[in-house]
Parts: C-alpha cells; sequence; structure tokens
C-alpha cells in the first residue's frame, strides 16, 4: 500500500503535493506516500515567457514521464496549469476544493491598482494578466516575471518593479499573505481557468490509485473547473491565451463570466451567463460562442499572427 507523487520542486508545488500526500494519509491510515522531487523544462527555462517555447504543458512533462515510467503513481498540478487536453495514457482525478481564486496587487507603493502611480512598473507572467491590466490602466508599463514565487517577491525587492500581479491563493498557501496589498476582484481581473485549484493526474485504467484518490474529490469546485476548462477547450485549448473563466456554483446552477484579449489591451470581449451545474461542460462552450460573437476571433486571429 504505497503510493508515489511525483511533483516539481518548487516552494509551492510541494506545498501541493504535501497537502495531496497529508490528505490521503487522514483518508487511508495504512497508505505509505513518498514524494518523487523533478524539475520540469518550464523551472529550467526562465529567461522566456511560456508563450514562446511550448506554454505551461511544460510544467507537467516531466511529471507524466515519471508516470509513464511507473517511477510515480499520480502527479499534482495547479489546475490552471494543466492543458484542457491530456496525452493519451493519462486521466485526470479528483480536484481538490478551491482556495482563494483572485488575483493579488503585490506592492509598497499603492493599496488598489488605480492607487499605482502613472507609468509604474509591474510584473507579471501571465498575458490574461497583462490583457485586463493594459485594458484598465494603459499607462501602466507591464513587464515579464517568471520564477518562482520567491524569485519574483525577490525581484520587486530589488526595485526593478513596483508591483507585481500573483495568484492570491499561491501567496496564502506559502505564508505570504501580509504581502498582498490588495486582493483583486474578480469583476476587476477575472482569474485563469481552474485557478486557486489543485488537480490530481494518474495513468490511465489505475484503478487502485482511482479508489484511493476519490475521497479527496471536490464536487462542487470540480463542477466550476468543469465549466471553465471547457471554455479553454472550445477557443482553442492553449493554456497561454490571454484568456479568463470564473464559474461559480448557486444551488443547481453555474454563473460563468470569460474575457479574452490582446496583451496590450487594445482589443478585448467579455461574455457571462448561467446553465445547469448539471451540464458545466455545455456551458463552456456558450461562453466561447458568446466570445467569439463579441469579437473572439478576431483577437485568436491577431494572437497567431503575432506568435
Amino acid at each position: 500500500m504505497k503510493l508515489v507523487i511525483a511533483t516539481r520542486q518548487s516552494p509551492l508545488a510541494l506545498w501541493q503535493a504535501e497537502h495531496v500526500r497529508d490528505r490521503l494519509l487522514v483518508e487511508h491510515p495504512g497508505l505509505s506516500v513518498e514524494l518523487l522531487k523533478l524539475t520540469t523544462e518550464g523551472d529550467r527555462r526562465l529567461d522566456q515567457p511560456l508563450a514562446a517555447f511550448g506554454g505551461k504543458g511544460l510544467f507537467i512533462k516531466e511529471l507524466e514521464q515519471a508516470l509513464l515510467d511507473g517511477r510515480a503513481d499520480l502527479a499534482v498540478h495547479s489546475m490552471k496549469d494543466v492543458p484542457v487536453t491530456l496525452p493519451d495514457g493519462f486521466a485526470l482525478g479528483p480536484i481538490l476544493e478551491r482556495a482563494d481564486v483572485r488575483d493579488a496587487l503585490v506592492s509598497a507603493r499603492a493599496a488598489r491598482v488605480e492607487d499605482l502611480p502613472e507609468g509604474a512598473r509591474v510584473g507579471t507572467a501571465s498575458q490574461r494578466r497583462q490583457a485586463q491590466l493594459s485594458a484598465r490602466r494603459p499607462d501602466l508599463r507591464i513587464g515579464p516575471v517568471r520564477g518562482n514565487v520567491g524569485t519574483r517577491l525577490g525581484r520587486l525587492d530589488e526595485g526593478r518593479f513596483d508591483a507585481l500581479i500573483l495568484a492570491a491563493a499561491g501567496l496564502d498557501r506559502l505564508g505570504l499573505a501580509d504581502r498582498i496589498a490588495a486582493r483583486i476582484d474578480p469583476m476587476d481581473m477575472l482569474p485563469a481557468a481552474g485557478q486557486g485549484a489543485v488537480g490530481i493526474e494518474y495513468r490511465a485504467g489505475d484503478e487502485q490509485t482511482a479508489q484511493w484518490l476519490a475521497p479527496l474529490n471536490h464536487d462542487d469546485t470540480a463542477t466550476c473547473v468543469r465549466a471553465e476548462r471547457a471554455l479553454s477547450l472550445a477557443l482553442g485549448g492553449d493554456c497561454t491565451l490571454p484568456l479568463a473563466g470564473h464559474a461559480q456554483l448557486d444551488d443547481t446552477e453555474l454563473a460563468l463570466q470569460a474575457f479574452i484579449g490582446l496583451p496590450d489591451g487594445s482589443l478585448h470581449a467579455r461574455w457571462h451567463g448561467r446553465g445547469p451545474a448539471s451540464d458545466p461542460e455545455s456551458l463552456g462552450r456558450q461562453a466561447a460562442a458568446g466570445l467569439r460573437a463579441k469579437g473572439a476571433d478576431r483577437i485568436l486571429e491577431l494572437l497567431r499572427s503575432d506568435a
């Protein structure tokens, strides 16, 4: 009775893997759980934007190889990093209860995005954040910043930026909530599909592992994430797109907000709607169609021409 979890070695990835390990040990007291710590291509190539060499999927390929090799039984991911279409031979298992879905402003110079001085330098690794921030504050100078959370905060503290935009959930999980100047309302900056949620990948057909993992699933979170990922899939399934989707469950209904835009904020589209919680994928596809009706195809065309 032993499971091996493949994980990246960043502090946040290790927190996620250790959280899954601890949950498994509570559910299955006789189980032995070990961590297999790996470095991925996405971790090694910090000198380029993710979109330039393959996107967020490069954070999980080495973990998937460990599953194929039999060195690990499962891999733990931030759901916003998981491509909407998995390679053959893999299955997406439980999605754990979501943490704070919001993005966070980290700055010693302003308590809100509106308070940043004109021309302030803002660091983010996300085209989604850049597109929404540029549409809201076109005067800001937005630049790329990659690396783990500690590395990014270090660059802020060195004075390279006046502010950073990071996921609130990651800062909370690392005990760094005191660095947050403001948690940005999703109405002002929609999060990425799956943001704040941790998911588990395993080998398709491994029924024993699936049974051990099943109690970790949080049904409400999984329903919301399914709608968000269906939106992404319907617009091409590329997790580097400046695309946002945020679903909220209200009894038997889902509400979904969606955004897509150019990174410079010059062109963007928004959609919101509701649908039955029993069919979250249908709502995600409806959101994609709604964005297309508001100009998403033109935005996608321009994004492809700039790639």
